[in-house]
């Protein structure tokens, strides 16, 4: 169920004077990475045959996904008249896909699936937060500020369905921490580095590390202490920690001073594209 429509966005109060050349070369990648959403529900209705309930839960999510990504290309068309996403669009599906040949969990069994679920959503629920307290744009803020809210309760649906699984499998802690931790790693793959590269058409061969410090040096400055905190907690939740505790406290402080070298280290390499 959409909790929102293209329809609901006020277009015309878009301000071309308020829009940076860094801004839109990311919304175009983040667009195609959204509206690739009906993948990543073949994906999961294969991990999840027979779970009916949850199957229908994964196309829903998967409706308000493309959703996302048809008005952050709709931002991107009208702050580039000049780009065109079908191409950009054919460019990223030609070079990336995801294992939609398996009928089973990369990650090894359905809990650990729906933990690493969990975690996507924190990126992007914190990643579209920090975007809309970064920009003075006014659609591109609302854009974001709706997705935002949209991540976050997708985050609650992937919780809801991996507590009922984990009641089941018993994943130990430490393999739900392996799950989270590998996944927060793998934000740094090649699903956004290459939407990057074929959204703004970067002369020469892929180059994973160079795109991935071009995404990075323009997204990662936009994070202000408490979206990361935010983000930490909700992954300490998933994986069963409390963030009150001192294990949660230590992540916290852990994670900022993590994200806070990345950033850096991201900014020193960013290449000229």
């Amino acid at each position: 169920m959409r909790h929102w429509t293209l329809d609901d966005i006020d277009w015309g109060a878009f301000d071309r004077a308020k829009t940076d050349e860094d801004t839109v070369r990311i919304i175009k990648a983040a667009s195609m990475v959204e509206f690739n959403g009906n993948d990543y529900a073949r994906y999961l209705e294969k991990v999840f045959a027979g779970d009916a309930v949850f199957i229908k839960a994964a196309w829903d999510w998967a409706e308000e996904e493309v959703q996302h990504g048809e008005a952050l290309r709709r931002w991107a068309e009208l702050a580039d008249p000049e780009w065109d996403f079908d191409e950009a669009f054919k460019r990223f599906t030609e070079g990336f896909s995801l294992p939609l040949e398996t009928d089973a969990s990369v990650r090894g069994s359905r809990c650990r699936e729906l933990i690493a679920r969990c975690v996507v959503e924190v990126g992007t629920s914190s990643y579209y937060s920090a975007l809309r307290d970064s920009t003075d744009e006014p659609v591109l803020k609302q854009i974001c500020g709706n997705i935002a809210a949209d991540e976050f309760r997708h985050y609650k649906l992937f919780f809801d369905h991996m507590k009922r699984y984990r009641k089941t499998e018993k994943p130990w802690l430490v393999q739900r921490m392996k799950v989270a931790v590998g996944r927060l790693i793998e934000g740094e793959d090649d699903e956004l580095a290459y939407a990057y590269y074929a959204a703004n058409k970067i002369p020469g061969p892929y180059d994973r590390k160079a795109c991935i410090a071009a995404y990075g040096s323009r997204a990662l400055p936009r994070y202000e202490r408490g979206h990361v905190q935010l983000a930490t907690n909700m992954v300490m939740k998933a994986v069963g920690v409390k963030p009150q505790s001192r294990v949660g406290q230590f992540s916290n402080r852990l994670a900022w001073r993590a994200f806070d070298r990345r950033r850096r280290q991201l900014q020193e390499a960013a290449p000229g594209f």
